[in-house]
């Protein structure tokens, strides 16, 4: 659908203070590639009305056109998150970061230096790697073309967008490929509690994500939810309440210790 038409304030860094009890609790909400605040919206309003603090970046190179991406540095992502992090530990006690595709390939790269930090990491359909695609394949791939066809919106519920680019940035998925390698290669590194949820049905991704990285972060305790009724982007699909409750649940118990 792209990004034009999207409603007011989609497209911006947001943030939202908690209440009660859960308000030193805090939530970093992060989008995947090429996508939008607009996938993870959902989710923190309703952390956020059950008392959470939450805060949603736009990453670096999003929400303005496709150019924009193939013109960031992979280190830009992370870094982005990390100064989020920043802003939630000057009120936060507990701290938990949310990652949807590369999101999710974002904070576990986050996650490698921050597990001593934050109470717990929760992934939904998250991106480690591009099978048989090498950071090097990608770069010279990208010389001959800039853009490719979109991989956004893949929702089965009708009419739903997460107000995405409507192409494919090549230059950008060789940045991206950088920090998945590099982020792969240190997944042992991440040992805070995991909640992982992967989509059956899921048309962006083969399951090879879900599995190299539920064998490969060294995490003691890691759960992995099964969603049947969602494709891609299921933050904004027909499971999106199972994550909501699910991982309402798993802060709270992780927030308690």
């Amino acid at each position: 659908m792209g990004v034009i038409g999207a409603p007011a304030g989609l497209l911006e860094d947001w943030a939202a203070d908690g209440s009660g009890k859960n308000k030193t609790v805090g939530v970093l909400l992060v989008h995947g590639y090429t996508g939008s605040p607009a996938s993870m919206r959902p989710w923190a309003e309703y952390l956020n009305q059950r008392g959470f603090t939450v805060r949603v970046p736009l990453l670096p190179g999003h929400g303005t056109k496709p150019e924009d991406l193939n013109e960031v540095k992979w280190e830009q992502w992370p870094a982005k998150v990390e100064a989020e992090l920043a802003e939630l530990f000057k009120t936060c006690s507990k701290v938990f970061i949310c990652g949807l595709s590369m999101g999710g390939g974002t904070t576990l790269n986050v996650a490698t230096r921050y597990s001593n930090r934050i109470s717990g990491i929760i992934l939904v359909n998250p991106m480690i790697h591009v099978a048989m695609v090498s950071p090097q394949l990608a770069f010279v791939l990208s010389r001959f073309q800039k853009m490719r066809k979109s991989v956004g919106d893949d929702i089965k519920r009708p009419g739903i967008s997460e107000w995405g680019y409507d192409a494919l940035p090549t230059r950008g998925i060789h940045q991206l490929l950088i920090m998945l390698k590099y982020t792969r290669e240190r997944l042992h590194d991440v040992t805070v509690p995991m909640q992982l949820f992967h989509s059956v049905d899921d048309h962006t991704l083969p399951v090879s994500n879900t599995e190299i990285i539920m064998k490969g972060v060294g995490s003691r305790i890691k759960q992995r939810i099964e969603l049947t009724n969602s494709y891609h982007v299921a933050t904004l699909d027909y499971d999106a309440e199972i994550i909501f409750e699910n991982s309402k649940i798993f802060i709270e118990t992780h927030a308690a210790n």
